[in-house]
C-alpha cells in the first residue's frame, strides 16, 4: 500500500538537517555542471534576439487577469522569434557569476541558484525549424537538434498518458530536472526547492504566453517511464518534471 501521509513530507521543509549533514558543497566537491554537454556534431540553431517586438500585451496587469489554462489552439505557426523569447522568459541567462563554483541569474528564481532544469522541445509547427525534439542550451541561447520520429505525435501523445491536444500542439515544452544540482548544495532539503522552482519557471510561461498571444496549460499527468524514454532520459539522475503545450490562441 502506497502511505499517502508519508508522501506529504516532501512538501515539508527540512533546511535544518542541513545542520548536521555534510552536503557535497561542504565538502568541497566539484559542483555539477550548470548545462548538459551537447553531443559533437550536433546540428546548432541560432536563435534570435531576445526582443520586446514579438509583445503584444504590454500591461503585466492584464497578462495576469487574463491569464489561464488553453487546451485548443490554432493552426497557426509560431515563429522563431517567439521561441526564442518564450524560451529566454523561462531559463534565459541574464548573468554568469564567479569563476569557479559559478552559478547563474535566470528570468526565474531558482533555489540557491541551483537552477536544475533542461528544457526539451517537441516541436511540430514552428516557422524556420523542422519537426523534431530540441533542447535549448540557455548558457548559448540556441537549441541543439536532438532527433526526430516517424510517429512523433502519437510517442508524444503516450507520454503524456493519451492526452490529444498536446501532442498535436505547436510546441511542447517539457522540462526535466537533474537532482545533484540541487542536492550538491542542499542534500535532503533539495527536493522542496526543485518542486518550488518548476512551478516558477511554468508560471513565467503562462505569463510570456499572455504577453505574445499564445496560450499554455500546465501538464502533470505523464506516464514517467514512457516519457523519460522519450527522451532518452535515463529516469535517475536526469528525468521529466512537467511539461506544457503551447499555440497561438483565437482572440476572439
Amino acid at each position: 500500500m502506497y502511505n499517502v501521509k508519508y508522501q506529504r513530507q516532501w512538501l515539508k521543509a527540512n533546511f535544518n538537517l542541513l545542520d548536521i549533514i555534510e552536503t557535497d558543497q561542504k565538502q568541497k566537491l566539484q559542483q555539477p555542471s550548470i548545462q548538459k554537454d551537447v553531443e559533437d556534431g550536433a546540428e546548432i540553431i541560432e536563435l534570435p534576439e531576445v526582443s520586446r517586438d514579438v509583445v503584444i500585451k504590454k500591461d503585466i496587469f492584464d497578462c495576469l487577469m487574463d491569464r489561464k489554462s488553453n487546451r485548443i489552439f490554432t493552426e497557426e505557426a509560431l515563429s522563431l522569434k517567439e521561441l526564442s523569447f518564450l524560451l529566454y522568459m523561462t531559463q534565459g541567462i541574464k548573468k554568469v557569476v564567479g569563476k569557479v563554483n559559478f552559478a547563474t541569474f535566470r528570468t526565474v528564481p531558482s533555489g540557491g541558484a541551483r537552477h536544475p532544469f533542461e528544457t526539451y522541445l517537441v516541436v511540430n509547427n514552428v516557422e524556420g525549424l523542422r519537426k523534431g525534439v530540441y533542447r535549448y542550451l540557455a548558457l548559448e541561447h540556441r537549441l541543439a537538434y536532438l532527433f526526430d520520429e516517424n510517429n512523433l505525435e502519437e510517442k508524444t501523445e503516450d507520454a503524456v498518458s493519451g492526452q490529444k491536444f498536446v501532442a498535436a500542439a505547436p510546441i511542447v515544452f517539457i522540462w526535466s530536472c537533474i537532482p545533484y544540482r540541487s542536492e550538491w548544495r542542499y542534500n535532503v532539503a533539495a527536493h522542496k526547492t526543485i518542486l518550488q522552482d518548476s512551478g516558477h519557471l511554468c508560471e513565467n510561461l503562462y505569463l510570456a504566453c499572455e504577453a505574445i498571444g499564445c496560450g499554455t496549460v500546465a501538464i502533470g499527468d505523464y506516464n514517467q517511464d514512457s516519457i523519460d524514454k522519450f527522451l532518452k532520459l535515463d529516469g535517475e539522475d536526469e528525468f521529466v518534471i512537467y511539461a506544457a503545450p503551447v499555440g497561438k490562441v483565437s482572440s476572439e
